[in-house]
């Protein structure tokens, strides 16, 4: 794949979870998503810090978190929840959809997969469908396990990964896990709530580590 074809995919997956997003009732914003203890509000506040956040603001942000990404991440999406409106970040997720600025630290590919991947954080405990376009959709799980950030490769150890939506595979087994693209992307970066839609003689390997 090409950097304009990344560029592509990711501008097409912001304006679609922007619009996923218009259809959402004021009560759903409050709602728990799939990251611990952050609601849909505060996912969608972390979404737009994607390519905004500068490198300053990240190393204050671990300072003040005493060295803990995951709690820096949190309380920098918990503040612009708190000055933002749904409304008004989905406004600036559109405004920045063409964007190419990163986060520090981040690869070509990471404000696809976090895109992607946090539209079904919002989704999913809402009962609403986020649909994945295939090849998107495909480049954003080869990054994920190959990445050492999202943990893939300990947790599919022993494990093929087989989309029953697209022509894809991934592992060498002995063990199979097949579903829809949007729920193997789901368990590759460790959320449970994809197990429902899988099928196959690795799930409960899979589910014992998820």
């Amino acid at each position: 794949m090409t950097s304009d074809e990344i560029h592509a995919w990711t501008y097409a997956e912001r304006l679609a979870l922007a619009g996923f997003l218009d259809d959402l009732e004021d009560r759903e914003w409050t709602v728990p998503s799939l990251c611990p203890d952050w609601t849909a509000h505060e996912v969608l506040a972390h979404v737009t810090l994607s390519n905004r956040v500068t490198l300053k603001q990240t190393l204050l942000g671990v300072l003040r978190a005493r060295g803990d990404w995951n709690r820096m991440t949190a309380d920098l999406a918990r503040e612009r929840a708190a000055r933002y409106s749904p409304a008004e970040l989905i406004a600036q997720l559109r405004e920045s959809a063409a964007s190419t600025r990163r986060a520090p630290g981040a690869g070509p590919l990471d404000p696809l997969v976090d895109t992607m991947i946090h539209g079904q954080d919002i989704a999913r405990p809402l009962g609403r469908a986020k649909a994945v376009p295939t090849q998107p959709g495909i480049a954003a799980l080869d990054y994920i396990i190959g990445s050492r950030f999202y943990g893939a490769r300990q947790r599919l150890r022993g494990i093929r990964l087989t989309a029953v939506d697209a022509d894809w595979s991934a592992g060498d087994g002995p063990d199979e896990v097949r579903g829809p693209l949007s729920d193997l992307l789901l368990v590759s970066t460790g959320r449970a709530a994809g197990l429902a839609g899988l099928a196959g003689s690795g799930l409960a390997r899979l589910t014992s580590v998820l």
